[in-house]
C-alpha cells in the first residue's frame, strides 16, 4: 500500500503514523496510519481508487477546522488535500476553485477582482471541499447562494459534474455529503461590486468573528448545529455552563458555541464535554444537541 502511494504521489507526501494534532485546529488527535498529501486530480482519484478496491478505510480532510480525531487515531488512510491541491482561477463573475482552497484565498481573490457575495466566507477558517460538502455558512450567507456547479468523485471512483438544484443544499448538509461523495472543485458565481464595499464588508464580519469568537485558540469552531427555535450557544450558557471545562476542554468564555483547548485538552475531554452539554440542555430545556463538528478516529 505505502509503495504504491509513493509511486503515485512521491515519497515526499506520504506520511507515516503522522499525528492528526498537526494537522487540525484543535490541536488534537492520536497518529494516522498514513496521510497522504496528493497535489493533482489525478493523484488524488487514483489513491481513492486504490482505497475503495482494496477496501481501506479513508478519510479525507481538508485544512482540519472542523475536525475532532479521537486520540487513538485513525486506522487507515488520511487524505489533505490543502497542502497543494488549491489552484484558483477567476473567468468573468465566476471562480474555480481546487478543494484545497482556503475561503479566506477565495474571499481574497473575489476582492481582488471586485466580486462580491463571497464576503461571508472570509473569516471562515476551512477549505472549499469541506464548505461545499457541508454547506457551510456564516453572517448570513452560505454556500448554496453562490456555488452553482461542483466536480467531485463518487463512492464508485466515478468523477461526477452536479449543477444548482443538484446540489441538493440545506443545513449543513449537501447531496454531497449524503451520498458520501469527495469534492474536487466548484465553480462560484458572484455579482461584480464595489471594491471599496467589499473589503468594508470583509472587515466588518471579520471584526464580528474576532469581538465574538475565540478565534486566538485552538478550537474547530461551532461544536453544535444551531437546533430548530434555538441558538446553540445561548442554550449552553443558560444551563450555567460558560467557561466550565473538563480537563483542558473548556466552554469558551467569550462564545459558549465553542470548546477550546486550553493547552492540556485531550480529545477525550472534549467528548466528555460534549456529552456534558448535551445532557445538560436536555435535561434542562429538552432540546436535543447534534454536533456539527466531524468527529472520526479509533474509539
Amino acid at each position: 500500500m505505502v509503495d504504491y502511494f509513493i509511486k503515485v504521489a512521491g515519497t515526499e507526501n506520504i506520511f507515516i503514523d503522522e499525528p492528526m494534532k498537526k494537522h487540525t485546529s484543535f490541536k488534537l488527535g492520536g497518529p494516522a496510519d498514513i496521510l497522504v498529501t496528493p497535489h493533482s486530480k489525478e493523484q488524488l482519484v487514483l489513491v481513492l481508487g486504490y482505497c475503495n478496491k482494496n477496501s481501506i478505510p479513508f478519510y479525507v480532510i481538508g485544512n482540519g477546522t472542523n475536525l475532532l480525531v479521537r486520540d487513538k487515531g485513525i486506522r487507515g488512510v488520511v487524505i489533505k488535500i490543502f497542502n497543494n491541491y488549491n489552484e484558483i482561477k477567476v473567468e468573468g463573475n465566476v471562480i474555480c476553485a481546487e478543494a484545497g482552497a482556503l475561503l479566506s484565498r477565495i474571499a481574497n481573490t473575489a476582492y481582488d477582482n471586485s466580486l462580491t457575495g463571497f464576503e461571508f466566507a472570509h473569516g471562515i477558517p476551512g477549505t472549499l471541499g469541506g464548505a461545499v460538502t457541508m454547506n457551510a455558512g456564516a453572517y448570513g450567507g452560505e454556500m448554496k447562494d453562490v456555488v452553482y456547479m461542483t466536480e467531485f468523485v463518487n463512492k464508485d471512483g466515478k468523477i461526477v459534474t452536479i449543477k444548482n438544484d443538484e446540489h441538493k443544499f440545506s443545513y449543513r448538509d449537501s447531496s454531497i455529503q449524503r451520498s458520501q461523495g469527495v469534492v474536487l472543485k466548484s465553480w462560484i458565481k458572484l455579482e461584480k461590486g464595489n471594491k471599496q464595499d467589499i473589503k468594508a464588508r470583509m472587515e466588518e464580519l471579520m471584526k464580528k468573528r474576532k469581538d465574538k469568537q475565540p478565534i486566538e485558540m485552538p478550537s474547530a469552531g461551532s461544536v453544535f448545529k444551531r437546533p430548530e427555535g434555538h441558538f446553540a450557544g445561548k442554550l449552553i450558557e443558560d444551563c450555567g455552563l460558560r467557561g466550565f471545562n473538563i480537563g483542558g476542554a473548556q466552554v469558551s468564555p467569550k462564545h459558549c458555541g465553542f470548546i477550546v483547548n486550553t493547552g492540556t485538552a485531550t480529545t477525550q475531554d472534549v467528548l466528555n464535554l460534549v456529552n456534558t452539554i448535551q445532557k445538560n440542555v436536555k435535561d434542562k430545556f429538552n432540546v436535543d444537541m447534534h454536533t456539527e463538528v466531524r468527529i472520526i478516529g479509533e474509539e
